[in-house]
């Protein structure tokens, strides 16, 4: 089994921050990423929080021999991702794991964007994800973890680049409509 652990923190308040991650992808950085379905989405009236369950269509280039080996014949692979945004305690935890060829590397990720510790005016992103082979390649297990790792390593950097580009977007729009927005509540005013 092998850990990966990162922090990383956004110069933008936290709801700003939730609200661009359901604008997340499509991005020109994460070409791998093909296509994303909400399958459920509840909000509870009493504590307003809403439960979100999506499956994520992802294309990994992995080497046609792996893939024979591995009993695939497709680059497409999919996660199911758990979403849960709790407006009081203002956090945005995301857990998610591989639906295909799970059975042989498991690979389950927890993301959580908080209100940071010291300045209510960022956002603090922390991201864990545990990799495991499954029991058919203990042979290989050693192997195939220190792969996947630095196959993650390069995509949560590459992410998370990802999403703050969309960020950015995301914070140049909002800004634009409520410039709009106090423009048209001036000009009302004055008639």
């Amino acid at each position: 089994m092998k850990l990966f652990k990162s922090v990383h923190d956004f110069q933008y308040e936290w709801s700003l921050v939730s609200a661009a991650n359901w604008q997340k992808y499509p991005n020109e950085h994460c070409t791998h990423v093909h296509a994303v379905d909400v399958l459920d989405r509840r909000l509870d009236p009493e504590t307003g929080v809403l439960t979100t369950e999506r499956l994520i269509t992802v294309n990994q280039s992995v080497p046609r021999l792996i893939m024979k080996l591995l009993g695939g014949d497709s680059n497409a692979q999919y996660v199911r991702e758990i979403s849960i945004i709790d407006p009081k305690k203002k956090t945005l935890t995301m857990r998610s794991q591989n639906l295909t060829m799970s059975n042989l590397l498991s690979v389950e990720e927890e993301i959580e964007y908080s209100v940071h510790p010291e300045d209510s005016n960022k956002t603090q992103f922390s991201q864990q994800a545990t990799i495991s082979a499954g029991s058919m390649m203990t042979r290989w297990a050693s192997v195939l973890e220190d792969f996947s790792i630095k196959r993650f390593q390069q995509n949560a950097a590459v992410g998370r680049e990802g999403f703050s580009k969309v960020l950015e977007r995301f914070v140049v729009m909002a800004e634009a409509s409520q410039q709009e927005q106090q423009k048209n509540i001036k000009s009302n005013n004055d008639h």
